[in-house]
């Protein structure tokens, strides 16, 4: 049997950079000491969530990959023995600036990092104002406990990407997150939104035969209350453990890998893909004429 424990990290943040820093290799430390493996931290977790405002001095957060927050996080890495997943604004070049992971293994060295490939626009989340969509394609990382794959919020909603990512190698899909409610929503509307965004991703752990970890915030900012629930689901979609919506936790989840041979062989959606038909999923919208 092969099995990983993975660690979430679900808090919430300030608008102080080095704070958020310092309060996740805290967390890191903690969670660590409680067996976690892979440790992810939530999308752009040294700061608050500024895409709710499209604000020129926002783009004095982002900063290289590698670069400060990953040398320090690398250092941590090493030292505790874990693997690192580590949601940041990076500034690429002059003008141009990506929603980026970074991932940093158990020795602290950099393996790479993945930029998000889906970006919204809407009420609340002008990501497009800040964001250039990634080209670096989708990205699986061998550490030294599992290779995973990372995908990034928005990503959430997008089958193809879970799917180009499982089929990469990724024994579990890691997603780091921030979404939440507006604050004027009712219950019921917020019920209907989280469980639309849980499902989906179940869906994929489903559909791939791979372990779901989702990590998201909490807290209220500006106009939006972060939702939490962070959860992770095995390739059956089963939730093996579901997060508060209102505090800040530290899960640890044991995983057993050997569970997507086992679920594969028994629903075997690989098997029977028939790839051969799949050349109009390419097509934006598949028109009559």
């Amino acid at each position: 049997m092969k099995s990983v424990k993975v660690g979430l990290v679900q808090t919430s943040c300030t608008a102080d950079k080095q704070e958020n820093l310092e309060k996740a290799i805290s967390k890191v430390r903690e969670i660590a000491a409680k067996g976690a493996q892979i440790v992810c931290l939530q999308e752009l977790f040294t700061s608050l969530y500024f895409c709710d405002v499209e604000d020129y001095d926002n783009f004095n957060l982002a900063e290289a990959i590698p670069g400060p927050s990953t040398d320090a996080l690398s250092a941590v890495a090493k030292e505790l023995g874990v693997v690192i997943i580590a949601s940041l604004f990076e500034k690429r070049a002059e003008g141009l600036y990506h929603n980026t992971t970074a991932v940093l293994d158990a020795d602290g060295s950099y393996l790479g990092k993945y930029r998000k490939m889906h970006i919204p626009d809407d009420p609340g989340y002008y990501e497009k104002f800040y964001f250039t969509p990634g080209d670096l394609g989708y990205k699986v990382f061998k550490t030294r406990f599992a290779t995973i794959g990372v995908l990034i919020c928005w990503d959430q909603w997008y089958p193809e990407a879970a799917r180009i990512t499982s089929l990469m190698g990724a024994e579990i899909l890691f997603y780091p997150t921030a979404i939440g409610w507006a604050s004027s929503q009712e219950v019921d509307t917020n019920t209907e939104q989280y469980n639309a965004w849980q499902t989906i991703q179940r869906s994929h752990a489903v559909a791939n035969g791979v372990h779901v970890v989702s990590v998201n915030r909490i807290g209220d900012e500006g106009p939006m209350k972060f939702w939490g629930g962070s959860f992770v689901a095995n390739p059956f979609g089963t939730v093996l453990y579901q997060a508060s919506h209102t505090e800040e936790e530290l899960i640890v989840q044991e995983l057993d890998l050997a569970k997507s041979d086992r679920y594969r062989t028994h629903w075997p959606f690989l098997r029977d893909r028939r790839i051969d038909s799949y050349a109009p999923i390419t097509k934006r919208y598949i028109d009559e004429d």
